[in-house]
C-alpha cells in the first residue's frame, strides 16, 4: 500500500518569500562567514527573495544554505498561512511570520517521514495508524498563526516517533538488525562496515570513513553526517534518509542512494 501526500514536503523556493533567509540566525563557523541574527535578512537575499550567490554557496563560505531544507514550510506559510502577504510590504506580519515559519518546517518535516513510512511495503500492519497520525499532521499545519505558535509541537513528535520507530522495526526485523553500540562515531574508521539494517538513529557520524560501507535499509533518522565520506556505499533502502544529509555528506559516482534522492553536485 501506498499514500500520494496532498502537501508538499520539499522546498519551492519560487513560491516563498526567503523565509530560512531571514527568519533563522546563524553563527560565523565552518557553515557561515559572517553572523546573523534571526529576522535579519541575509546580505545575499534580493528583493525578489532570490538568493544572489544561489550557484556559488559553497564557494562563498555559505556551505550550511547548501544542507538545508524547510521540507515545503516556506512556501506553506508565505502562500497559505498568510495568503501571499509577504513581510516586506506587510511588516506587521513580519515577526509572527518568522515565528511560524520554524514551527511549521518542525511539521512538515514530521510529514515526509510519515509519508516514507507510509510508502514502505512493510509497513502495512501499521498503514490505517500511520494514514491517521499524518493527517492529523496535515491538519495541524492548516492552523492560523496563532494556534501555531501555541502548538505543543514536542507532544506531537512523540506520537510521530513511536510509529516512525516501530516502522524501523518492521523494516529492519529480516536483517538481523543491529543497534548502535554507541552515538558517538566521529571522524570513526568504518570503511567497508557491515551495517545492513543497522539503527543509526541519532549517530553522530561526522567526518566519518564510511567508504564502501554497507548501510542498506539502515535507519538513519537524524544522524550527523556531515563530511562523512560515502564513496562507494550503499545506502539503498536505508530508512528516513533525508537529502539534507546527504548534501552535507561526501560521496562519489559509486555512492549508491535511495530512489528520490540525488547525487550533491559537489561529490566527485
Amino acid at each position: 500500500m501506498s499514500a500520494k501526500p496532498p502537501f508538499q514536503v520539499q522546498a519551492d523556493c519560487e513560491n516563498c518569500f526567503g523565509l530560512c533567509c531571514v527568519a533563522l540566525p546563524y553563527a560565523k563557523s565552518a557553515d557561515f562567514p559572517i553572523d546573523k541574527d534571526s529576522g535579519t535578512p541575509c546580505r545575499n537575499l534580493q528583493y525578489d527573495y532570490r538568493c544572489g550567490i544561489h550557484q556559488a554557496l559553497r564557494e562563498k563560505g555559505f556551505k550550511g544554505c547548501t544542507v538545508y531544507e524547510c521540507f515545503g514550510a516556506g512556501q506553506k506559510v508565505s502562500q497559505v498561512t498568510y495568503a501571499g502577504k509577504d513581510w516586506r510590504n506587510h511588516p506587521d506580519t513580519a515577526k509572527e511570520m518568522f515565528e511560524v515559519f520554524p514551527i511549521m518546517q518542525q511539521l512538515h518535516e514530521m510529514l515526509a517521514y510519515l509519508h516514507e513510512a507510509l510508502n514502505r511495503k512493510e509497513t502495512e500492519p501499521i498503514f490505517k495508524d500511520l494514514q491517521t497520525v499524518l493527517e492529523q499532521t496535515e491538519a495541524l499545519t492548516g492552523l492560523n498563526p496563532e494556534s501555531l505558535i501555541s502548538l505543543n509541537v514536542p507532544a506531537h513528535r512523540c506520537i510521530v516517533n513511536e510509529l516512525l520507530i516501530r516502522t524501523s522495526e518492521l523494516v529492519r526485523k529480516n536483517t538481523a538488525p543491529k543497534k548502535a553500540k554507541k552515538l558517538d562515531y566521529i571522524g570513526a574508521k568504518l570503511k567497508g562496515a557491515n551495517l545492513r539494517g543497522a539503527s543509526l538513529r541519532g549517530a553522530l557520524l561526522i567526518a566519518a570513513n564510511l567508504r564502501n560501507a554497507d548501510m542498506r535499509l539502515a535507519d538513519v533518522i537524524g544522524a550527523d553526517l556531515r563530511d562523512a565520506d560515502l564513496s562507494g556505499a550503499d545506502l539503498r533502502g536505508s530508512i528516513f534518509l533525508t537529502q539534507v544529509q546527504v548534501n552535507s555528506a561526501r560521496g562519489d559516482r559509486e555512492t549508491k542512494l535511495p530512489d528520490g534522492l540525488k547525487k550533491p553536485a559537489h561529490w566527485t
